[in-house]
């Protein structure tokens, strides 16, 4: 058996929905973290890591929980896969859901 329920109106009639609701909806959708978590870690990252670290390591990516992290040189994949604890601390504090970054994958770059 069908429940009934009263039909939304027209999208023309309906009110204004804030960009950020909407951002983190399809965020949802995606399997993507909320654009806030997005924005502490990848607008925060130098504040995280130091400018040292920051000039040869970037964030490139989060889903699912891992954070993928492009290096210049391999020195710096290996420096910063033994800082993983320190970092995915770091990344928990700064970001409003600390479970957002569990996982880091350190990437060499060509």
């Amino acid at each position: 058996m069908t429940t009934w329920r009263p039909s939304r109106p027209p999208r023309s009639q309906q009110d204004p929905v804030p960009v950020g609701s909407s951002l983190d909806r399809l965020a949802r959708r995606l399997g993507a973290p909320p654009p806030d978590v997005l924005t502490a870690v990848f607008a925060r990252w130098e504040e995280m890591v130091g400018p040292h670290v920051a000039a040869h390591a970037t964030p490139r990516s989060l889903r699912g929980g891992v954070l993928v992290i492009s290096v210049d040189q391999p020195a710096w994949a290996t420096q910063l896969r033994m800082l993983s604890g320190d970092l995915l601390a770091r990344l928990a504090a700064a970001a409003p859901d600390p479970s957002a970054v569990r996982e880091l994958r350190v990437v060499v770059r060509r």
